[in-house]
C-alpha cells in the first residue's frame, strides 16, 4: 500500500485546486494499481487549517489536526502539492505549511507539483516559486509539473490537462515504487549472530 498526502491550498469551496488534487489522485490511482499497488490519499485542504498554521508560525510548533497533518506528510510515502497562483507565485498558504515543517521532514520525497491560476501566462511559477522551495527542502520533485488555467478546465483545454495529469500522476508512481523502502526494525541484523554463522 503507497500512501501519499495531498496538500491542497485552494481558498475557495469547492475550488479548482481541490478539483486539480482529485484528478490528480484518480491518475496516480491508476498508475499505481498496473504496478500492482493500492494507494491510500489523503487530502488535505489547508483553508481549514489556516489558523493553526499562523499560531504554529508564532508559537514554533503545531498543535491539534495540524500537528496530526505534519506528522502525516513525514510519514508519507510521497506528496501531491497543488497552489494556487498568486502575485504569479505560490499561495502564502501553501508556503506557510511549508515553513512550519522541522527540517529534513520531506527530505528524499517524491513529490508532485501542481498549480491553478486564471491565465497560462503564470505556468511557470511551478518551475520559478515551487521547484526551487522543494528543492531546498530535500524533496524529490518530478520532472512534469501540472498548471491548470481556468480554460482548462472543460472543453478542448481539458484534454491538454489530463495529458499532462496523466504524465506527471505516471512519474510520481514510478518513482514511488521505485523509492527505497522505509527501514523496519526486523530488516537490520545482529552483527555478532552473523559472524557465528
Amino acid at each position: 500500500m503507497s500512501r501519499i498526502v495531498v496538500i491542497s491550498g485552494g481558498l475557495g469551496s469547492p475550488s479548482s485546486t481541490r478539483v486539480l488534487s482529485d484528478d490528480i489522485v484518480a491518475r496516480l490511482r491508476d498508475a499505481l494499481a498496473l504496478k500492482g499497488e493500492d494507494l491510500d490519499a489523503q487530502i488535505v485542504e489547508l483553508r481549514e487549517l489556516a489558523h493553526p498554521i499562523t499560531d504554529a508560525m508564532l508559537t514554533g510548533f503545531p498543535t491539534g489536526d495540524l500537528a496530526r497533518v505534519v506528522e502525516d506528510v513525514a510519514e508519507a510515502d510521497a506528496l501531491v502539492v497543488v497552489s494556487p497562483t498568486f502575485s504569479a507565485s505560490i499561495s502564502e498558504l501553501v508556503k506557510s505549511f511549508f515553513d512550519i515543517l522541522e527540517p529534513g521532514t520531506v527530505t528524499g520525497k517524491p513529490v508532485l507539483l501542481a498549480a491553478t491560476g486564471g491565465t497560462e501566462r503564470h505556468s511557470l511559477m511551478i518551475d520559478f516559486a515551487m521547484r526551487p522551495l522543494f528543492s531546498y527542502l530535500g524533496a524529490l520533485p518530478v520532472r512534469t509539473g501540472v498548471f491548470a488555467a481556468t480554460s482548462d478546465f472543460g472543453g478542448a483545454g481539458a484534454v491538454s490537462l489530463e495529458g499532462r495529469v496523466a504524465q506527471a500522476a505516471d512519474e510520481l508512481a514510478d518513482a514511488m515504487v521505485g523509492a527505497p523502502r522505509k527501514a523496519k526494525d526486523d530488516d537490520f541484523v545482529d552483527f555478532a549472530t552473523l559472524l557465528r554463522r
